[in-house]
């Protein structure tokens, strides 16, 4: 039986996190390409086998979203996953109508399939729009939670445009690892704070992979999400 071609459709964050927890083990189904939009320099490179797993060799190759119908009629694509926020209802069914004309199937995914669970307690702070004050809330949040004596994590919503590969899981606990690190002013816009409040942050590309990392020193989890995207964890 053939594998079901599918395409993903993102920004290099909410895009990758549903091929890491639904497609990359499904052996049902072949993600032959992911499409970028919003993040600067993404297309034109892969998502590196050494996050794709066991049956992308290869990677995955990441184009403009411009290419959409090209690569929907070139690479006869059944299924087009649109995985990415902070656009306007009007613009997601617009894009629906475009994938289906082209005669593919056109799939929001749900939050529970995509949400892991943590072994620790989980705190999400998440919104309608980008501008609402996630960033303070979460701040906010951390502070109360420390001061209650209890060792707090954030983990961020992501924002790797580096090297994917090597932005697997990383860690942020001194200013000094954000330059290790590259870190863009827009990432040190968002983890800056959070490690002046003596709070460890964690980033990155495979988020199950950094939710494990950062159980080992956290009493609680806190989620400091993006635009307006849905939690990578399942919240208490």
């Amino acid at each position: 039986m053939s594998r079901r071609r599918l395409l993903i459709m993102g920004a290099a964050g909410r895009d990758f996190h549903n091929f890491n927890t639904l497609y990359r083990s499904n052996k049902d189904v072949e993600v032959v390409a992911f499409t970028a939009t919003q993040i600067p320099d993404i297309e034109g490179r892969k998502y590196p086998a050494e996050l794709a797993g066991e049956f992308y060799p290869d990677g995955i190759p990441i184009y403009p979203e411009s290419d959409l119908e090209r690569l929907i009629a070139d690479e006869k694509i059944e299924e087009v996953v649109f995985s990415y926020s902070d656009v306007s209802n009007q613009y997601v069914m617009e894009k629906s109508a475009l994938v289906n004309s082209l005669g593919a199937h056109f799939t929001l995914v749900g939050a529970e399939p995509t949400m892991i669970k943590s072994t620790k307690p989980v705190v999400s702070v998440c919104a309608v729009r980008t501008g609402c004050g996630k960033s303070q809330t979460t701040r906010k949040v951390a502070k109360i939670l420390t001061e209650a004596g209890k060792k707090v994590v954030a983990i961020r919503h992501p924002m790797p445009y580096g090297d994917l590969a090597k932005q697997k899981v990383q860690r942020f606990a001194t200013l000094e690892d954000l330059k290790e690190q590259k870190c863009t002013i827009e990432e040190i816009e968002e983890y800056e704070p959070h490690v002046v409040n003596g709070v460890v942050v964690y980033a990155g590309v495979d988020y199950e992979a950094i939710l494990r990392e950062a159980e080992k020193e956290a009493d609680i989890i806190l989620w400091d999400g993006g635009n307006n995207d849905l939690p990578f964890y399942k919240p208490d």
